[in-house]
C-alpha cells in the first residue's frame, strides 16, 4: 500500500473537526425552528443532523483525495452516521442519532475486549508503528481503553435519556472528545517505562570510534 501523502496539519484538523463544528453551529442557529419537508414536520435538531451527513462525507472525501488514506475507524463512524441519520429521518426521531455515539463507543469497547480475551492487543496492530511500546504496555493500554470506551458508551446513554437535547449536543461535541484525548495523553505519560526507544537514534548519538 502506498504511503499517505503529506498534508498541512491545520487543513487536516479542519477536515476532521470541521463537520462537528458545522453541526454545532447549525444546531444552535436552528434548534428552535420547525421545518416542513414533504408534508412532515422536522425539528431543528433533526435537520442539523441530516445536514451533518453530507458535510461529513464531503470532508472525508477531501481528506482521502489529499492523503489517499482513511482510517477504518473513520469509515465505521461515517457508516454509523449515515445509518442512524437515515433512521432519524425515517422515523422522525432524534433519539436514533443520539444512540449513534453509544454504538460507536460500545463497538470499540467490544472489539478491544474480544482481542483481550484472545490474549492479544488489537490496538497494537493499529497503532504499533506510531507508538513503539512493549507488549505489556499495549495490553495495559488496551484494557484501560476498553474500559474508557465502555464508560463513554454508558455515559452517553445516561445523558441522552435523562438530560436535555442541548446538553447532549454540547457534551457530544466537546466533553467526550476532550475526555478521550485527556485519557490517552495521561496513559501515554503513565506508560513511559514501556516505550521502546529508537535504536537508530540511540546508536547515532554514540561517538564514532
Amino acid at each position: 500500500m502506498a504511503d499517505p501523502k503529506p498534508i498541512n496539519p491545520l487543513l487536516k484538523q479542519v477536515l476532521e473537526l470541521g463537520p462537528t463544528l458545522a453541526f454545532l453551529i447549525l444546531y444552535f442557529r436552528i434548534k428552535d425552528e420547525v421545518y416542513v419537508i414533504a408534508g412532515t414536520e422536522y425539528s431543528g435538531f433533526i435537520v442539523a443532523a441530516l445536514v451533518f451527513v453530507p458535510i461529513l462525507l464531503a470532508a472525508m472525501g477531501a481528506l482521502w483525495l489529499l492523503t489517499r488514506k482513511i482510517s477504518r475507524m473513520q469509515v465505521f463512524t461515517a457508516l454509523m452516521v449515515i445509518f442512524f441519520g437515515g433512521l432519524t429521518a425515517w422515523f422522525n426521531d432524534a433519539r436514533f442519532f443520539m444512540m449513534k455515539t453509544t454504538i460507536v463507543y460500545g463497538f470499540m469497547a467490544a472489539l478491544l475486549g474480544i482481542g483481550l480475551l484472545r490474549g492479544e492487543s488489537w490496538l497494537q496492530y493499529v497503532m504499533g508503528e506510531l507508538l513503539p511500546m512493549e507488549r505489556e504496555g499495549w495490553m495495559i493500554l488496551t484494557r484501560r481503553l476498553a474500559l474508557m470506551f465502555t464508560g463513554l458508551a454508558l455515559a452517553n446513554e445516561v445523558i441522552w435519556r435523562t438530560m436535555s437535547e442541548e446538553t447532549w449536543v454540547i457534551l457530544e461535541s466537546f466533553a467526550f472528545p476532550a475526555a478521550l484525548f485527556l485519557f490517552l495523553w495521561l496513559q501515554i505519560v503513565g506508560l513511559q517505562k514501556y516505550l521502546i526507544e529508537d535504536e537508530g537514534e540511540t546508536s547515532g548519538s554514540d561517538p564514532q570510534p
